[in-house]
Protein backbone atom coordinates (compact mmCIF):
# COMPACT_ATOMS: atom_id res chain seq x y z
CA UNK A 1 0.00 0.00 0.00
CA UNK A 2 1.66 3.23 -0.84
CA UNK A 3 1.05 6.30 1.67
CA UNK A 4 -0.03 9.34 0.71
CA UNK A 5 1.74 12.51 1.10
CA UNK A 6 0.47 15.11 2.54
CA UNK A 7 -0.66 18.67 0.59
CA UNK A 8 2.16 20.62 -0.90
CA UNK A 9 -0.16 23.60 -0.44
CA UNK A 10 -0.61 25.29 3.33
CA UNK A 11 -4.33 24.46 4.68
CA UNK A 12 -5.09 28.19 4.67
CA UNK A 13 -4.16 28.02 0.58
CA UNK A 14 -5.99 24.71 0.68
CA UNK A 15 -9.32 26.51 2.21
CA UNK A 16 -8.75 29.27 -0.19
CA UNK A 17 -8.47 27.56 -3.45
CA UNK A 18 -11.94 24.90 -2.02
CA UNK A 19 -14.35 27.93 -1.65
CA UNK A 20 -12.78 29.08 -5.06
CA UNK A 21 -13.59 26.25 -6.37
CA UNK A 22 -17.06 25.48 -4.60
CA UNK A 23 -18.19 28.85 -6.27
CA UNK A 24 -16.77 27.81 -9.85
CA UNK A 25 -18.45 24.76 -9.73
CA UNK A 26 -21.65 26.20 -8.59
CA UNK A 27 -23.19 26.42 -11.78
CA UNK A 28 -22.43 22.68 -12.20
CA UNK A 29 -19.80 23.19 -14.87
CA UNK A 30 -16.27 23.73 -15.36
CA UNK A 31 -14.80 23.66 -18.70
CA UNK A 32 -11.96 22.01 -19.26
CA UNK A 33 -10.29 24.79 -20.56
CA UNK A 34 -11.17 26.84 -17.61
CA UNK A 35 -9.48 24.27 -15.83
CA UNK A 36 -6.75 24.20 -17.71
CA UNK A 37 -6.45 27.83 -16.83
CA UNK A 38 -7.13 27.83 -13.33
CA UNK A 39 -4.64 24.26 -12.48
CA UNK A 40 -1.39 26.39 -14.68
CA UNK A 41 -2.34 29.78 -12.74
CA UNK A 42 -2.43 28.35 -9.31
CA UNK A 43 0.27 26.47 -9.78
CA UNK A 44 2.20 29.25 -10.32
CA UNK A 45 1.25 30.72 -7.48
CA UNK A 46 2.01 27.65 -5.33
CA UNK A 47 5.16 26.88 -6.85
CA UNK A 48 8.29 28.89 -8.36
CA UNK A 49 10.27 26.23 -10.19
CA UNK A 50 8.83 24.79 -13.41
CA UNK A 51 9.40 20.95 -11.67
CA UNK A 52 7.44 22.47 -8.70
CA UNK A 53 4.37 24.41 -11.34
CA UNK A 54 4.01 20.78 -12.62
CA UNK A 55 3.82 18.93 -9.31
CA UNK A 56 1.54 21.64 -7.51
CA UNK A 57 -0.55 21.57 -11.09
CA UNK A 58 -1.09 17.32 -10.72
CA UNK A 59 -1.63 17.80 -7.07
CA UNK A 60 -4.68 20.47 -7.68
CA UNK A 61 -5.93 18.50 -10.28
CA UNK A 62 -7.11 16.04 -7.65
CA UNK A 63 -8.57 19.13 -5.75
CA UNK A 64 -10.86 20.26 -8.94
CA UNK A 65 -13.22 16.99 -7.99
CA UNK A 66 -13.49 17.90 -4.31
CA UNK A 67 -17.01 19.02 -3.79
CA UNK A 68 -16.69 20.22 0.13
CA UNK A 69 -19.54 22.20 1.39
CA UNK A 70 -19.40 25.96 2.18
CA UNK A 71 -20.49 25.54 5.59
CA UNK A 72 -17.14 23.34 6.55
CA UNK A 73 -14.79 26.13 4.51
CA UNK A 74 -15.95 29.08 5.60
CA UNK A 75 -15.55 28.87 9.03
CA UNK A 76 -11.83 28.14 8.87
CA UNK A 77 -11.42 31.79 7.90
CA UNK A 78 -9.82 33.32 10.96
CA UNK A 79 -9.14 37.11 9.87
CA UNK A 80 -11.50 39.90 8.40
CA UNK A 81 -9.11 39.83 5.87
CA UNK A 82 -9.88 36.35 4.73
CA UNK A 83 -13.28 36.77 5.09
CA UNK A 84 -13.22 40.37 2.68
CA UNK A 85 -10.45 38.48 0.42
CA UNK A 86 -12.90 35.34 -0.17
CA UNK A 87 -15.82 37.39 -0.60
CA UNK A 88 -14.26 39.28 -3.59
CA UNK A 89 -12.94 36.00 -4.97
CA UNK A 90 -16.31 34.49 -4.77
CA UNK A 91 -17.46 37.55 -6.41
CA UNK A 92 -15.11 37.72 -9.15
CA UNK A 93 -16.07 33.91 -9.68
CA UNK A 94 -19.55 33.90 -10.14
CA UNK A 95 -19.57 37.10 -12.72
CA UNK A 96 -16.86 35.57 -14.85
CA UNK A 97 -18.92 34.18 -17.48
CA UNK A 98 -22.69 32.97 -18.40
CA UNK A 99 -23.01 29.25 -19.40
CA UNK A 100 -24.70 30.67 -23.16
CA UNK A 101 -25.34 33.71 -24.94
CA UNK A 102 -28.69 34.28 -23.54
CA UNK A 103 -27.94 33.42 -19.98
CA UNK A 104 -27.80 35.93 -17.64
CA UNK A 105 -24.35 36.69 -16.71
CA UNK A 106 -25.44 35.35 -12.81
CA UNK A 107 -27.32 32.97 -12.75
CA UNK A 108 -29.86 31.01 -10.24
CA UNK A 109 -27.47 28.96 -8.98
CA UNK A 110 -24.45 31.02 -8.29
CA UNK A 111 -26.25 33.52 -6.99
CA UNK A 112 -27.91 31.03 -4.33
CA UNK A 113 -24.35 29.69 -3.70
CA UNK A 114 -22.49 33.76 -3.42
CA UNK A 115 -26.03 34.41 -1.02
CA UNK A 116 -24.99 31.27 1.01
CA UNK A 117 -21.64 32.72 1.12
CA UNK A 118 -22.26 36.02 2.07
CA UNK A 119 -24.23 34.96 5.06
CA UNK A 120 -21.49 33.06 6.28
CA UNK A 121 -18.87 35.33 6.25
CA UNK A 122 -20.89 37.33 8.28
CA UNK A 123 -19.81 40.93 6.87
CA UNK A 124 -21.73 44.19 7.83
CA UNK A 125 -23.58 44.99 4.49
CA UNK A 126 -21.68 48.01 3.84
CA UNK A 127 -18.23 45.93 3.51
CA UNK A 128 -20.17 43.93 0.95
CA UNK A 129 -21.22 46.14 -0.84
CA UNK A 130 -18.16 47.84 -0.97
CA UNK A 131 -16.61 44.69 -1.98
CA UNK A 132 -18.72 44.05 -4.89
CA UNK A 133 -17.87 47.77 -6.56
CA UNK A 134 -14.15 47.09 -6.07
CA UNK A 135 -14.59 43.43 -7.89
CA UNK A 136 -17.51 45.31 -10.37
CA UNK A 137 -14.54 47.46 -11.00
CA UNK A 138 -11.58 45.12 -11.63
CA UNK A 139 -13.57 43.13 -13.41
CA UNK A 140 -14.12 45.90 -16.04
CA UNK A 141 -10.77 46.83 -16.15
CA UNK A 142 -9.48 43.28 -16.59
CA UNK A 143 -11.78 42.87 -19.55
CA UNK A 144 -10.64 45.89 -21.09
CA UNK A 145 -7.16 44.81 -21.04
CA UNK A 146 -8.26 41.61 -22.90
CA UNK A 147 -7.69 39.27 -19.70
CA UNK A 148 -9.74 36.82 -18.07
CA UNK A 149 -11.31 36.15 -14.81
CA UNK A 150 -8.68 33.24 -14.21
CA UNK A 151 -6.28 35.98 -14.35
CA UNK A 152 -7.50 38.54 -11.89
CA UNK A 153 -7.84 35.58 -9.05
CA UNK A 154 -3.99 34.43 -10.00
CA UNK A 155 -2.72 37.81 -9.45
CA UNK A 156 -5.36 38.38 -6.25
CA UNK A 157 -4.19 34.98 -4.44
CA UNK A 158 -0.69 35.44 -5.53
CA UNK A 159 -0.56 39.33 -3.71
CA UNK A 160 -3.22 38.09 -0.74
CA UNK A 161 -0.93 34.85 -0.11
CA UNK A 162 2.17 36.88 0.22
CA UNK A 163 0.90 38.71 3.26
Amino acid sequence: MGTQLPPSITPRQMNLLRIVLALAWADGSLAKEEADVMLTNFSQVFATTPAGQEAAKQELRSYLVQDIPLEELVPKLTTQTEKEFVLRLGYEVISASARTPDEDLINQDEQAIYQKLVELLDLPTTTVERIEQSAQTALGQNQAKGSNVVDLLTYQLREHLSI
